[in-house]
C-alpha cells in the first residue's frame, strides 16, 4: 500500500473519530430508567424461574403422553418413572423416554398384541334386553332357520338308522 493511501486512512479514522458521537448505554434516561429496571428485575425473579419450571414439567412428561398415545401396556410404569425424574433432576428421563417409544416384545409374546386400550376411557353401556336391534332380530330368524334345519336332517338320519336295522 502507498504512503499516500495510507495518510488518508489515516486521516478518515481521525475525522471520524473527532465527529463521534457519545453513546448512551440504554434507550431510556432517568425516572423511566429505574421503572424499566424494576420490571426487568420482576421478570428475572418471578416470571422466568416459574416458566422454566413448567417447561421442565412439561417436557418431563412427554413420555407419558406419548406413551398413552401410542397405547403403551406399561404406561402407568413409564408415568411413575417420569415422576421419578423430577425428583432425581431428569436423570431417568431418557430411560422413560427410550421406553415410551419401545415396543413391548415381551408383553407381545404373553398377550399376542403390543397395544392396550387405556382404563380411564367411559365404559360402554350394554345394550337393553327390551330394545333388540334390527340386526340382531335378522341374525335371530337366520339362526332360527338353520336349527330348524339341522333337526330336519338329524331326523332324516335317525329314519334312516332304522330303516337300517
Amino acid at each position: 500500500m502507498t504512503t499516500s493511501r495510507k495518510a488518508w486512512i489515516l486521516g478518515w479514522l481521525i475525522a471520524a473519530a473527532l465527529l463521534a458521537q457519545p453513546v448512551h448505554a440504554s434507550l431510556f434516561k432517568g425516572e423511566a430508567l429505574d421503572t424499566m429496571a424494576d420490571v426487568v428485575s420482576w421478570v428475572v425473579l418471578i416470571v422466568a424461574p416459574i416458566t422454566v419450571i413448567v417447561i421442565f414439567w412439561l417436557v418431563h412428561i412427554l413420555p407419558e403422553k406419548i406413551a398413552e398415545q401410542r397405547k403403551h401396556p406399561q404406561a402407568k410404569a413409564i408415568q411413575v418413572l417420569c415422576l421419578l425424574s423430577l425428583f432425581f433432576g431428569g436423570l431417568l428421563w431418557p430411560l422413560a423416554w427410550l421406553w415410551a417409544y419401545s415396543k413391548p416384545v415381551l408383553y407381545k409374546l404373553a398377550y399376542g398384541t403390543d397395544t392396550v386400550e387405556p382404563e380411564h376411557e367411559p365404559p360402554q353401556s350394554p345394550p337393553q334386553a327390551n330394545e333388540p336391534k334390527p340386526m340382531v332380530a335378522s341374525e335371530m330368524r337366520l339362526l332360527e332357520r338353520k336349527i330348524a334345519e339341522l333337526e330336519a336332517q338329524i331326523a332324516q338320519a335317525e329314519d334312516f338308522r332304522g330303516r337300517r336295522s
